[in-house]
């Protein structure tokens, strides 16, 4: 995944064994993905892996880390909004407008180890992995 080598993961493995392919413009993709990415670094604190797999109707990306409580995740696509002082809240929202724009929904929950998940799911019924 070229989006995993623009992106500084110090420990963080990638796991993408079930990863779909998935049609979509590939540089919005790529910056998708990134910005997925860059948030695990930035705000998973004991994360070691992200992993990038497959829905029946779309896929998603998850982490091991910390996750997202449920009052964060009201409103987390929303622009400005960051955990941090140093972040500027425009990563997620650019997740959500880089979906919506593939025609896809995007929401936030919990992964299967406890961390943060991103699904992605086509909003017209058509498959998009």
């Amino acid at each position: 995944v070229q989006a995993w080598q623009t992106v500084e993961t110090d420990d963080l493995e990638l796991v993408t064994d079930d990863a779909p392919a998935v049609e979509a413009d590939p540089e919005r993709l790529r910056q998708l993905l990134e910005n997925l990415f860059t948030n695990t670094v930035e705000h998973g604190d004991v994360a070691t892996t992200i992993t990038v797999g497959r829905l029946d109707d779309g896929f998603y990306v998850a982490d091991d880390g910390s996750g997202i409580s449920a009052e964060e995740r009201e409103g987390i696509f929303e622009s400005g909004r960051s955990g941090t002082e140093e972040g500027t809240g425009l990563g997620l929202a650019i997740v959500e407008t880089i979906a919506e724009a593939h025609g896809w929904t995007v929401s936030a929950t919990e992964s299967e180890a406890g961390g943060a998940r991103f699904e992605f799911r086509d909003a017209s019924d058509e498959p998009i992995a």
